[in-house]
């Protein structure tokens, strides 16, 4: 691993994490190259702002579940790969439910050249912290639709609510938010903005 990466969970004690790609819980249908644990790998610096986000949720009744955040480059390439395969229909429903899998590129939902893969960017959600329960958010992680965008019509007042929270959270920690994805943040700050990094997570 390079120097300037750790495992998010050893700098961060408490956080919990369920790394998607590393299973076969997530779009491509299967784990996605470069993944070969289930582990959650991020720069020192996207360590200490988590640190910082995850004490300020702690206040609020909250903790915080991390779906991904570094992203080695053959990953990327590995969702171009699918992306441009035939559809077989095994995730659509869940996952695309109203675009073709040959559209995530173009419409913004998944990036050739990734915040995840400089280390700079977190996928995450919220959960209870007295019940372990996940928060609603209305949605969930990699839903490829305008359902997603942080302020999209037609959500109820509580899953709203949470995005918000969670905006605002991660807001004052450092992070950028992303339109399309409520779950998704940037280090406003990146330690390595013009690096992609392509090591993978063992």
């Amino acid at each position: 691993m390079n120097f300037d990466f750790a495992y998010v969970d050893e700098l961060v004690p408490g956080i919990r994490w369920d790394a998607k790609y590393a299973t076969w819980d997530n779009f491509t249908g299967r784990p996605v190259d470069g993944y070969l644990a289930n582990r959650i790998v991020g720069t020192r610096s996207l360590c200490v702002a988590l640190a910082e986000a995850q004490e300020k949720a702690a206040a609020a009744g909250f903790g915080l579940l991390l779906w991904d955040a570094y992203r080695p480059q053959r990953a990327v390439d590995c969702f171009l790969r699918w992306a441009e395969s035939p559809e077989d229909g095994r995730t659509k429903d869940r996952h695309y439910p109203n675009i073709e899998r040959s559209q995530m590129f173009e419409k913004g939902y998944v990036a050739a050249r990734s915040g995840h893969s400089r280390g700079a960017s977190v996928d995450l959600t919220l959960y209870h912290l007295a019940t372990g329960e996940l928060a609603d958010m209305g949605g969930g992680h990699d839903l490829m639709d305008p359902r997603s965008r942080h302020w999209a019509q037609g959500l109820t007042a509580t899953p709203a609510q949470n995005r918000e929270l969670l905006r605002a959270l991660m807001e004052v920690c450092g992070f950028e938010a992303y339109e399309c994805e409520w779950w998704h943040y940037t280090l406003r700050e990146e330690p390595h903005p013009d690096v992609h990094f392509d090591f993978p997570i063992t």
